[in-house]
C-alpha cells in the first residue's frame, strides 16, 4: 500500500506531496492540469526509463519517492536475493540529474532498474492502454486463469517437474550427440591409444633415453679417455698417485717441525685421498661402459618413436604424450560403456517424463475446470457495466509441455449481439477493453494479493447507472486493496474515501501543477463544478450533496 508520494522538479510539478488512504482515492482536475504527469512520475518508481526533458528546472535534480507498506506481499525472498534490508515499510526513490544520469534506490540502497521493475509490479498496478494490449497476450491470459483457479501449488509442482525433466532430457541428448561423435572416432582413438600404450612411456623416460644414446654413441671414445686418465694416475712407475705418495712421505716427516707443516700434511692427505677416490670411480665407470651397438639401436628406435609421435600429435614433450594417452583412455572407456550410460539416462528421462505428465494433468485439470465459471463471471460483470450483449469464451488447446504447462489459453470476446466471439486482440475497442480489464481486476481482487490499483479514467465512455455500478465495484475492491482512480465523472469522484484535486498554479513566473486533499466543503464545490461547470447552480450543489451522501 502506498502511504506517501513525493514528486519534485518533474515536468510541470515543482513540488507535490500526497498521502492516499488505504481505501478508495479519487483524483480529479481540469484537462492538462497534471494528472497524467503524476502517472508518469509514478511510472519512474516502477522502473520506467527517465528523460531529462521532463525536468521542471533543467538545472536541478528531480526526485520521486514513494513510501509503501509491504508486510502482506511476502517479499522477503526478493529482498534477500537483491541483498537488501527488509522492513515492512519500504521506501523507493528515483533521482534524475540534469546531466541525464538516473539512479534508483530501495531503502536507501542503490539498485538496478531491473530490480526496481520486479518490485514495482508487486507494489503498483497502473491500468493503462499498455495493459489493455497485454490482455491479448496468451501468457497474460494463462496467468489470469491460474490466478482465478488458484493453481499456485500445482504450477510450482509442475515447474519443478519440468525443470527435472528438462535437465534429464538435456543430459540424455548431450550424451547421444557425444556418443555419435565418439563412435565415429572410436576406431581411430583405439588405434592411437594402442600406439601410445605400446610405447609404455613414463615421466622422465625421454631424458634418460637421450642420455643413454649419448653414452652409447660415444662409448669407444669415452673408454679411451677413461683408460688414458687412469694410466696417468695409476701407472706402476710414472703414475701420479705414486708421485703423490712420495710427497706424502716427505710432508709426514716435516710435520714434526711445526704446526704449519702438520697442517700442510693434513691438507695434502685429504687431496690425495680424493684423487685416489676419483681414480677408483674412473675405473668403475670404465667397467660399466660397454660398446653395445645392439643396445644403441634399441635406444635410437625408442627415441625415434617418441619424436615421431610428438610430431604427429603436435606436442613437444613426453608429458604431452602421457596426457594424450590418458585422454584417449577415457574416450575409449566412454565408448565401451556408452550403451550402459545411455540406458541409465534414458530411464531417468522416462521417469522424469512420467512425473511431468502427472503434474501437467493435475495443473491442466484445475485450469480446465474453471474456464466456464470464469467466463460466466466475466459476462455477468460486463452486463452490469453496460455490456448486456457481451459474451466471453475461454478456449484451451493442449500443447507440448513447456515451462508453463500443457495448456494454450485464448480469451474470445464479443460485445455485440449476433457476433460470434473472436480472439480478444481482434475485436475489442478501447472502452470495451477497459471495462473487460476492470471486470478482470474486480474478480482477481478476491483471488490474489493485488498491489495498489491505479485506474486512469477507466470511466471514459460511460455514464449514469453504469458509472455508479463501476464505482460500486471499485468500492468493493477497495475493501481489500488500495485503489487510486483518476476520474472525470462526478458520480464516480463522489464515492471516494479521499478526494484529491490537481490544478495549475500560475502565481509564479512558470506554471506548475499542484495537488491538494479536498476538505468536505471544497469537495462539494468540486463535484458541483464537475456537474455544471465553473459556476455551478444551486441545483448542481444539491446534486453534488446527493452524490456525496449516496
Amino acid at each position: 500500500m502506498l502511504t506517501h508520494l513525493s514528486i519534485s522538479n518533474y515536468a510541470l510539478i515543482q513540488q507535490l506531496e500526497m498521502e492516499p488512504s488505504k481505501g478508495l482515492n479519487m483524483i480529479t482536475g481540469e484537462t492538462g492540469a497534471g494528472k497524467s504527469i503524476m502517472l508518469g512520475a509514478i511510472g519512474l518508481l516502477l522502473g520506467n526509463r527517465a528523460d531529462t526533458k521532463a525536468l521542471y528546472d533543467s538545472e536541478s535534480k528531480c526526485v520521486i519517492e514513494g513510501v509503501f507498506q509491504i508486510g502482506s506481499y511476502g517479499l522477503e525472498r526478493f529482498f534477500e536475493s537483491e541483498d537488501l534490508d527488509y522492513e515492512n515499510t519500504c521506501i523507493i526513490r528515483r533521482e534524475i540529474a540534469p546531466s541525464g544520469k538516473s539512479r534508483a534506490f530501495i531503502n536507501e540502497t542503490p539498485v538496478r532498474l531491473d530490480a526496481l521493475k520486479v518490485l514495482g509490479k508487486t507494489l503498483m498496478d497502473i491500468h493503462s492502454q499498455h495493459e489493455n494490449l497485454m490482455l491479448g497476450a496468451s501468457s497474460y491470459q494463462l496467468d489470469l486463469v491460474d490466478n482465478y483457479a488458484q493453481t499456485a501449488a500445482e504450477r510450482n509442482a509442475y515447474r519443478q517437474a519440468f525443470k527435472t525433466y528438462s535437465q534429464a532430457k538435456k543430459a540424455y541428448e548431450k550424451l547421444q550427440t557425444e556418443a555419435q561423435a565418439l563412435q565415429k572416432e572410436a576406431d581411430y582413438n583405439k588405434f592411437q591409444l594402442d600406439e601410445l600404450s605400446a610405447l609404455a612411456l613414463s615421466s622422465g623416460d625421454q631424458a634418460e633415453l637421450e642420455e643413454q644414446q649419448s653414452l652409447l654413441e660415444h662409448a669407444e671414445e669415452i673408454k679411451a679417455k677413461l683408460n688414458e686418465a687412469i694410466a696417468l694416475l695409476d701407472h706402476e712407475e710414472l703414475g701420479a698417485l705414486k708421485a703423490l705418495a712420495g710427497v706424502a712421505h716427505h710432508l709426514h716427516d716435516l710435520g714434526s717441525f711445526g704446526k704449519q707443516f702438520s697442517e700442510l700434511r693434513d691438507r695434502f692427505e685429504s687431496a690425495r685421498i680424493e684423487i685416489q677416490d676419483i681414480q677408483y670411480t674412473l675405473a668403475k665407470e670404465d667397467d660399466s661402459i660397454e660398446v653395445d651397438f645392439e643396445k644403441l639401436e634399441t635406444v635410437r628406435e625408442r627415441l625415434s618413436k617418441i619424436y615421431q609421435l610428438q610430431k604427429k600429435h603436435g606436442l613437444d614433450s613426453e608429458e604431452g604424450l602421457i596426457a594424450l594417452r590418458e585422454a584417449l583412455t577415457e574416450k575409449v572407456f566412454q565408448v565401451d560403456h556408452l550403451e550402459e550410460r545411455l540406458q541409465d539416462l534414458e530411464q531417468l528421462l522416462a521417469t522424469a517424463k512420467s512425473h511431468l505428465d502427472e503434474k501437467a494433468l493435475l495443473l491442466s485439470g484445475k485450469r480446465v475446470a474453471c474456464l466456464d465459471t470464469f467466463s460466466e463471471d466475466l459476462r455477468v460483470l460486463l452486463t452490469q457495466l453496460g455490456m448486456e450483449n457481451a459474451r466471453v469464451a475461454i478456449q484451451r488447446k493442449e500443447i507440448e509441455p513447456d515451462s508453463s504447462g500443457i495448456d494454450a489459453i485464448e480469451v474470445y470476446f464479443s460485445a455485440n449481439k449476433g457476433v460470434p466471439p473472436q480472439p480478444i486482440g481482434q475485436v475489442a475497442s478501447g472502452g470495451e477493453f477497459a471495462r473487460l480489464m476492470f471486470a478482470i481486476k474486480y474478480i482477481m481482487a478476491d483471488k490474489v494479493a493485488l498491489p495498489t490499483l491505479i485506474f486512469d479514467e477507466i470511466d471514459t465512455g460511460i455514464s449514469g447507472e453504469i458509472a455508479l455500478q463501476l464505482v460500486k465495484m471499485m468500492q468493493q475492491i477497495a475493501k481489500k486493496h488500495q485503489v487510486i482512480c483518476i476520474s472525470h465523472l462526478p458520480q464516480v469522484a463522489a464515492k471516494g474515501d479521499q478526494h484529491y484535486f490537481v490544478f495549475k498554479d500560475n502565481s509564479q513566473e512558470k506554471t506548475s501543477s499542484k495537488i491538494k486533499l479536498l476538505s468536505p466543503e471544497d469537495r462539494l464545490t468540486e463535484i458541483a463544478k464537475m456537474i455544471a461547470g465553473a459556476n455551478p447552480s444551486p441545483s448542481a450543489f444539491q446534486s453534488a450533496k446527493e452524490l456525496l451522501a449516496g
